[in-house]
């Protein structure tokens, strides 16, 4: 069943560029995108419906690639002590941070994981986001990470949004493993991962690499058993310090590595050679009133595809809107908004492995696009907070909120 979409201006997004198409138009088809171009130049076919999108510009769905976003309490009282110069440290050394988040989501049940995460969810479909990756992290034990990860598939099947579920035991060490960082590496090795990834659980593999968490040895570790179980990974790198875990990420072929404020030149140069995309996340930068910015000129220089995501999580980057991170991503990092908008759809499905499928408006690709009643793509960046006017499309079909 064919279905034009008209009457529209397009910023197609491929190459990670806005490819603008003028006076454009969309055909979709068993939701698949089957054309895209000049709308004097559509297909002549018998279409089972025309939608009229009213001079909108279309851009692919905004894809959010890294988030936190099933888990359980509230740590708005961190928000508060940083906000009188605790350091982020001091209270992960208090008995705050991850950990008062796993004590809060261990107790929680899986419905009501489920409810909470669900409306944080509808916030980010209703800022254009229509592919979203969720980690656990939260649970550090089999039981509590199997739960969170539940969670996620059900978030999946739920709403009308394409959910990837990252495996993120190796967030934090908890509290039964005080001082036993190694011996809880073997438990994530040798039980967890190998359970979770048969239950089908699992995307992807994630790990944070600093000082207050893993070393690099350690992560490494996980990778190992990540690669034999044939799961991707990813890595937390570089935001407290330059442990060189972006580097390790590229040796082992991740499909990113995210945050980066301290990562070298030479980490960039890792990361091309191996296609690995740089995740950033003004979020968390900006919540936690950072200084050291990402080596920007070196990601650029190096030819790295940056991605920009909201690291959705109650401690360090609590972010309902995809589209203030973009705005934080220019005024914050200097990206500009054409690099912005790249970041949340073309860089950020190559985050994702998706990039074959996702992320830019081209024939074969999923019909997953937004028609926006802007003036121009960069709105997107521009307008801080409030609710654009919009369509969402998602696998050829509208969206209703």
């Amino acid at each position: 069943m064919k279905v034009l979409w008209q009457h529209c201006h397009i910023a197609t997004m491929a190459q990670g560029k806005y490819s603008i198409i003028e006076d454009a138009a969309l055909v979709t088809a068993d939701g698949l995108i089957q054309w895209v171009g000049p709308r004097s130049e559509v297909p002549v076919a018998e279409y089972a419906h025309a939608h009229d999108l009213h001079n909108a510009w279309v851009t692919p769905g905004l894809i959010d690639c890294h988030t936190h976003s099933v888990f359980g309490g509230n740590r708005s009282g961190e928000f508060e002590q940083r906000l009188m110069g605790v350091s982020y440290a001091e209270i992960a050394a208090n008995g705050g941070g991850i950990a008062s988040t796993v004590l809060a989501t261990r107790a929680a049940s899986e419905d009501e994981l489920f409810a909470s995460a669900y409306k944080r969810l509808r916030n980010l479909m209703r800022d254009g986001v229509t592919t979203v990756e969720i980690k656990s992290g939260y649970g550090l034990d089999l039981h509590n990470e199997r739960k969170l990860l539940r969670v996620i598939r059900r978030l999946g099947q739920a709403l009308p949004l394409s959910v990837h579920a990252t495996c993120l035991a190796a967030h934090a060490l908890p509290p039964e493993y005080k001082d036993r960082a190694d011996a809880y590496i073997d438990y994530i090795c040798a039980e967890m991962l190998p359970a979770l990834a048969a239950e089908g659980l699992v995307d992807a593999v994630d790990a944070f690499c600093e000082y207050l968490a893993f070393s690099p040895d350690q992560v490494e570790r996980v990778f190992i058993v990540a690669q034999q179980l044939g799961l991707p990974v990813k890595l937390h790198a570089e935001q407290l310090s330059s442990l060189r875990g972006s580097s390790l990420a590229a040796r082992y072929h991740a499909l990113s590595a995210d945050h980066l404020e301290f990562m070298t030149e030479e980490d960039a140069i890792a990361m091309a050679a191996a296609g690995t995309v740089a995740v950033l996340l003004p979020g968390a930068f900006y919540c936690l009133r950072e200084t050291q910015l990402p080596p920007m000129d070196a990601l650029r220089k190096h030819g790295v595809k940056i991605a920009i995501a909201s690291d959705l999580n109650p401690g360090t980057s609590p972010a309902l809107s995809i589209r203030l991170m973009l705005n934080m991503a220019c005024t914050l990092f200097r990206m500009t908004p054409e690099e912005a908008l790249a970041g949340a759809t073309h860089n950020a499905a190559a985050a994702l492995g998706i990039g074959a499928s996702h992320g830019s408006l081209e024939p074969g690709k999923v019909a997953d696009f937004v028609a926006w009643q802007i003036d121009r793509p960069a709105d997107l960046a521009y307008w801080l907070g409030g609710e654009l006017e919009k369509r969402v499309v998602r696998h050829g079909v509208e969206v209703t909120f």
